[in-house]
């Protein structure tokens, strides 16, 4: 079985600084600028979140548009700034990607400044189960965005998904050992949520 891990969540905006400035609202802190990604014509904002992080992520206005679908399906993203993925870490993608559900993606060779990484991006830019399966990513190297970023004081407590079809979802993150910790349930819709511990108290990502 391929082992897979929490690696970081994901909240979309359509402006990087409306989603920076949500998430700083709701956790009274600042985020720490992450970088461009010219592969896909996107850019960041993150928050170290001890073992895990939290990614900001929506198009750079600057950057010519990719040839193919971004990822996290932000070409078609609309609304106020919002949880919509998750991404899980593994150090054998290509076996990870042979146990997952058709669409997760095929492997692309990635990087931003010191960051060397693998990454399963879907043709269509959409992952199975509306999101609630992660992305799947291998770091290359040593180097992980945790050990650059500041310390936040903040972490991960919890992450719940619901999914009409949530006990298929469950069912196909069971193939994969690992610590993914993460609550699955059926639902009416897709939905996922986060709770952040920090030193405001604990909040409800959604």
């Amino acid at each position: 079985m391929a082992h897979l891990e929490l690696d970081h969540i994901v909240i979309s905006a359509e402006r990087l600084e409306d989603g920076r400035a949500h998430v700083e609202k709701l956790l009274n802190l600042t985020l720490a600028p992450g970088g461009k990604h010219p592969d896909m014509g996107t850019h960041n904002a993150l928050l170290n979140l001890g073992k895990t992080y939290l990614e900001v992520i929506a198009i750079d206005p600057d950057a010519p548009g990719p040839d193919h679908a971004r990822w996290f399906d932000l070409d078609n993203f609309s609304g106020p700034p919002r949880l919509t993925h998750w991404v899980a870490r593994t150090d054998d993608l290509a076996g990870a990607l042979a146990l997952a559900p058709p669409g997760t993606g095929t492997a692309r060779a990635l990087s931003r400044g010191d960051l060397r990484w693998k990454m399963a991006v879907p043709g269509n830019g959409k992952l199975p189960y509306d999101g609630g399966f992660p992305g799947l990513i291998s770091w290359q190297g040593d180097v992980h965005p945790t050990g650059l970023l500041p310390k936040a004081n903040c972490r991960l407590s919890a992450l719940h998904i619901t999914h009409p079809r949530g006990e298929d979802l469950r069912a196909d993150l069971g193939k994969f050992e690992g610590g993914l910790g993460t609550r699955i349930e059926a639902g009416a819709a897709f939905g996922i949520r986060a709770t952040v511990l920090c030193p405001c108290g604990s909040v409800t990502l959604t």
